[in-house]
């Protein structure tokens, strides 16, 4: 028993030591890929810095109300969402280059009219002008992620593609740390600027992505690795389809078949179940920029807070990746479901716990929500997808994937549309002063607000665990199982 006690971290040990090698493989990939990551990086940054400051922006700098404000960002997410339904196919259409001009392009105009009107404040139409454009930007963005993860797969080869896509993740939140610590605190606390200077700093970045792309983006060709899978994939698929053609179906056929199959409907049950615990995220974007400022000051470090999340990806996936492997898909997803709902039980705890001063207690109580949070997030984020991929049957994985989207959509919808009203019940402006004074119970406080939410988002994985049976049928979710 000893012996086996001790192999278990040895084991670990040598996979984290051979995760960190296997990025020696990237050498195999063309300028191209490293062009595509420094673009990722300023993107990156620019997005994080643009959806983290939304909220405050059209409240401080535009005088929306929070309902108003609610419903702009909303339209923002939502039409990202849309515009992914057809940016795959205009990205194949273009291409690589053209593809990414066209949607940094979009998104570096969308951020320098967001700054031109948000500085301007006598422009005619103002208010109306400065939505449109923070709007304008969602087609670029879906574009953009379209065309990152064609990129990614272009210029790799096969024996660097899981370092490349890892990497490029990484340099995501890389980016998002940035986003928060030297853009949003930098321009509103450092410099004490307009907050339109963030979208400012989002063209620039935008700018110099451009300037990378045309200096550095050459060929649109597949490395010669890439090339030969495909050709080899080509070949396998026309043999196939030479032996059993009657089986090749059309997208409405596919439909059909998919809302038939009893696999599916496990799947949207679950995604359904996950619901609340997703919705946790855009929280983070929706309702607690102004939860922060209201409960503990206008010159709280923001962008700090918002950092917090990136940068417990960046340190959790590298550490856990080797590890989280070994245990059975639903399990730690329904595991880290439960962790990252108790993030919000952080937030309903009484302020003083965490410090002596009102804004000190729930500085730190934030950021100790947002650590819990990220560690669940590391958890259960990836096994939603292997859950997807392992419940579909074979052939039908994106059909299955796409399709499961359509509860987050409405829910996304949903908690956006609301989100105003549940800042105007729970955090209007002036509620710092009220609780200080001691005047409120407990219903009358945000805290009364993470209860609500907590209890929608801890209900579905106590769910998703009670119907873990059927959830489960005729999935292959153990990897002991598969060791054998």
């Amino acid at each position: 028993m000893a012996q086996a006690a001790t192999a278990a971290p040895k084991g670990a040990l040598e996979m984290m030591i051979q995760y960190f090698k296997d990025f020696g493989v990237l050498k195999d990939n063309p300028r191209e890929y490293w062009a595509i990551q420094i673009i990722n990086f300023l993107d990156s940054t620019a997005y994080f810095a643009f959806l983290g400051i939304g909220i405050v922006f059209f409240t401080t700098n535009v005088g929306m109300g929070d309902i108003s404000a609610g419903y702009v960002v909303t339209a923002m997410t939502v039409s990202v969402t849309l515009s992914l339904l057809v940016s795959g196919a205009i990205t194949d259409s273009l291409g690589i280059k053209k593809s990414l001009l066209l949607a940094i392009g979009i998104q570096t105009l969308s951020r320098a009219g967001v700054t031109v009107f948000g500085l301007w404040e006598g422009a005619p139409f103002r208010t109306i002008l400065v939505a449109a454009f923070f709007i304008l930007s969602a087609p670029g963005l879906a574009m953009t992620i379209t065309v990152f993860q064609s990129a990614n797969r272009r210029f790799s080869t096969k024996r660097s593609r899981s370092a490349s896509f890892s990497l490029w993740y990484l340099i995501m939140n890389m980016g998002g740390v940035v986003a928060g610590y030297v853009v949003i605190d930098g321009v509103r606390l450092t410099w004490d600027l307009n907050n339109s200077w963030i979208f400012g700093i989002g063209a620039v970045c935008g700018i110099l992505s451009l300037v990378t792309a045309t200096l550095l983006l050459r060929r649109e060709e597949f490395t010669q690795d890439a090339r030969e899978q495909d050709a080899a994939g080509a070949l396998a698929q026309k043999e196939e389809e030479a032996k059993e053609p009657e089986k090749k179906l059309g997208a409405l056929e596919i439909l059909k078949t998919v809302i038939k199959q009893d696999a599916f409907w496990r799947l949207m049950a679950l995604m359904g179940a996950v619901l609340g615990v997703r919705a946790v995220f855009t929280y983070m974007y929706l309702l607690m920029p102004k939860y922060w400022i209201r409960v503990i000051g206008e010159d709280v470090a923001m962008g700090a807070l918002q950092a917090v999340n990136p940068i417990c990806i960046v340190v959790g996936i590298v550490l856990t990746i080797p590890i989280v492997g070994r245990f059975n898909v639903f399990k730690m997803l329904v595991f880290g479901a439960v962790i990252s709902s108790f993030s919000l039980v952080v937030l309903m705890l009484p302020y003083g716990w965490f410090g002596g001063d009102m804004a000190t207690g729930y500085f730190r109580m934030s950021i100790l929500m947002l650590i819990v949070l990220s560690v669940g997030e590391i958890l259960w984020s990836p096994k939603l997808s292997e859950y997807c991929a392992a419940i579909a049957p074979k052939g039908m994985e994106g059909s299955y994937l796409g399709m499961s989207m359509l509860p987050w959509f409405l829910a996304k919808t949903t908690v956006g549309l609301m989100s105003g009203h549940m800042l105007l019940q729970w955090c209007p402006e002036g509620i710092g002063e009220r609780i200080a004074s001691g005047e409120l119970s407990f219903w009358q406080t945000p805290e009364a607000m993470w209860f609500v939410l907590f209890i929608w988002a801890i209900a579905g994985p106590a769910a998703a665990w009670g119907w873990r049976g059927w959830l489960t049928r005729g999935a292959d979710l153990d990897p002991a199982k598969k060791a054998v």
